[in-house]
């Protein structure tokens, strides 16, 4: 067969080709062991020295010119493939896009954000701690030892005999007075806590506290008294007035019921106070000597003053909601409203 014509008839092979697959048959048919050009190649033994250089040469630029050829279709072929698959896959970016709805932050976060502030306002810092707490920090350290009646109020999850859920953000005030070896501190701790509650309207089993702590050399009720007036007028408002009633915490002592003039009324009485002009808050009062012993300070150098309050108890009461579930139950109509 003579070359030339084996070259034409590969050319028109390799334009007609529209498949790799079909490609690599007319490869194998121009140019591998058992294709035509071998039997060309099989008439160089009859030639001359000079014939068979000759022929030598035209085989090489056939073969070079084949599969220079072969390599153009091939990279056409890829690039129509991948052309196919992309316009397969193809997106209308003319449609119209989904609408995504502005996210905003829980009631619970704004009122502890709002807290937060007031507090790193008159220069407390912000202490955190484990949600799962060990029974030394939570209630021994605290002036609750074990059998202690007050527990009982506190009941919680066990882990074991020693770890539990805690039950208040004050474990975190015990170990940052350790951390402190006896110096002065300013701190809050919010924080999720955890008591076995049933679950109504006003009680749940997990719920947010914020509490505070202040330990230095002479620090009085007075000061706790004027900390807690500031708080609940930036809270409720500047013309607010708060009560503070005996009461019994083991932590403290004295210890106080703290109470705020009722803000719907303005004192004169109505559903919110129950009639009293004044509504239960918080609890408070001065570090009990055997708390601050207990944690490295000396009592007639030292003192300090503690209080507590639930995030969920001012939320309902700063935003008039009457059922603590609502907080928890992700209805996007209720939360919605802040």
């Amino acid at each position: 067969m003579d070359l030339k014509n084996l070259e034409l008839e590969a050319i028109k092979a390799i334009e007609e080709v529209n498949s790799i697959h079909k490609l690599n048959e007319v490869k194998s048919i121009f140019l591998g062991k058992k294709s035509k050009l071998q039997e060309v190649m099989k008439r160089m033994k009859d030639l001359s020295i000079e014939e068979k250089k000759a022929l030598g040469i035209e085989i090489n630029q056939y073969k070079n010119k084949i599969e220079t050829l072969i390599n153009e279709k091939k990279e056409k072929l890829d690039q129509e493939e991948v052309l196919k698959k992309l316009e397969s896959e193809a997106i209308d970016v003319t449609l119209p896009g989904k609408k995504f709805s502005r996210g905003k932050l829980h009631p619970l976060t704004q009122v502890q954000q709002e807290i937060e502030e007031i507090f790193i306002g008159m220069g407390y810092r912000v202490a955190e701690g484990p949600e799962v707490e060990l029974d030394l920090y939570n209630f021994e350290m605290l002036n609750i030892p074990k059998g202690h009646p007050a527990r009982e109020m506190q009941d919680t999850f066990y882990i074991d005999e020693n770890t539990l859920l805690r039950t208040h953000t004050s474990p975190v005030q015990v170990r940052t007075l350790l951390k402190a070896k006896g110096a002065p501190i300013k701190i809050i701790c919010p924080g999720k806590t955890y008591r076995r509650d049933e679950d109504d309207s006003t009680h749940s089993h997990q719920f947010s506290q914020i509490e505070g702590l202040v330990v230095d050399k002479n620090i009085t009720m007075s000061d706790l008294k004027g900390t807690l007036t500031f708080l609940l007028q930036k809270l409720f408002g500047e013309h607010r007035n708060i009560r503070l009633r005996p009461s019994f915490f083991p932590f403290v002592e004295p210890g106080v019921e703290v109470d705020v003039s009722c803000f719907k009324c303005d004192g004169k009485g109505c559903s919110l106070c129950k009639g009293s002009g004044w509504i239960e808050i918080l609890g408070a009062g001065m570090v009990h000597p055997r708390v601050l012993e207990m944690s490295g300070y000396d009592p007639k150098i030292y003192q300090g003053f503690a209080l507590g309050m639930g995030i969920e108890r001012i939320t309902m009461l700063k935003y008039g909601i009457d059922d603590i579930r609502d907080f928890y139950q992700n209805d996007i109509r209720f939360l919605n409203q802040f």
